[in-house]
Order: C-alpha cells, then structure tokens, then sequence
C-alpha cells in the first residue's frame, strides 16, 4: 500500500516550473522568494504559486518535492521499507518481496540510491561465491518516520484496501511499536 501513497503523492506533485516573475537580486536569490512566495509557470501553461513558509529562510526549492525527487522513484520507498524494517540487505531478498520487482529495475535503484547516499554495498570478497549486501546508511534510516506515517496513514484512511477485516487499525497495534520520530533518528 505505500505505493499507493507515493503514487497519489505523485499524481499531485507541481510539476517542472520555470519561474516568471522572479528576478535575481544582487545576492542572487529572486525578491519573490524572500516575500513568501514564488510565482511559476509550469509546462502545461498554468501559473502556480509556491509556498515559503518562512519570510527569514531563503529557499531554492521545496523541501517536499526534493524529498520526494529522492525517494519517489518505483521501488525506492519499498526497498527502505524492506531493509529497515524487514532487515532485508541480499538482492533476492529484496527481489522476491517487492511485487513487481524485476532484476533490471532492483539493480539500478539500488545503484541510484548508493549513489545519492542511502543505502552502502558491502562486498565479501573472501567468500565463494562473492556475497553482496546493501545497508540503509544514516541518511536513509532518517526517512524511517516517513515510512512509518505513511504506513499509518494508510491503515487508517485505506483500510479497506489493506486489511482483511476493512477496519482502520493503529500502527502500534500493527508494528509493536510507537511511530518513529526525528528525535530518536538523532540519538
């Protein structure tokens, strides 16, 4: 069911903007992210407002979107899942519980996922054959609040999509555990 999240997250993402009534100042940061919002015209023509939460931070991009450029892409989210929770870290493990999974698109994300910083590859190379295992790295166990609301939001507001019974059910109540928050990623 997290897919389902992250596909409804994706069908309502803004899309790729330019911006249009930004000009950059002298410290090169456009006035209209300094007053709160930026106004943008994405491909399909249509001007969006963005959001800054904030009048004293300056922001280049939104921070929900970032994330999701990192962890939106198919498979990515259920392989943390899988490694986090599932203390899954071999390709076929990883392989045979994604639904779907496929060797070539598994092989990639995981490539893009070392690369971007979330996840290592440890390589035994004394062993026959060579044994590789993939470990979520702190940057990727500090997305575990994030998968754990998005698991909770799903068994409470699609229930009927993920329990036999149809009834909402608690995360405790599921995991055995609290929903993790930043303040125990931190410790």
């Amino acid at each position: 069911m997290l897919i389902y999240i992250i596909k409804l997250i994706a069908s309502t993402t803004i899309p790729a903007a330019t911006t249009t009534n930004a000009s950059p100042t002298t410290d090169g940061i456009p006035d209209a992210m300094k007053t709160g919002t930026i106004t943008t015209t994405a491909k399909n023509g249509v001007v969006q407002k963005l959001i800054n939460p904030s009048d004293h931070v300056k922001m280049k991009s939104c921070p929900i979107e970032n994330t999701f450029k990192i962890i939106g892409k198919k498979f990515t989210v259920l392989i943390l899942r899988n490694m986090i929770n599932g203390k899954q870290n071999r390709f076929n493990q990883l392989l045979n519980s994604i639904e779907q999974g496929n060797p070539k698109t598994l092989t990639i994300r995981l490539r893009e996922m070392e690369k971007s910083g979330l996840i290592k590859r440890k390589v035994y190379h004394h062993e026959t054959p060579v044994r590789i295992e993939y470990y979520p790295t702190e940057k990727g166990l500090a997305l575990k609040p994030i998968l754990d609301m998005m698991a909770a939001y799903s068994m409470k507001y699609c229930s009927k999509d993920i329990f036999k019974d149809a009834k909402p059910h608690t995360f405790k109540e599921v995991y055995g555990r609290d929903i993790t928050n930043i303040a125990q990623i931190n410790r």
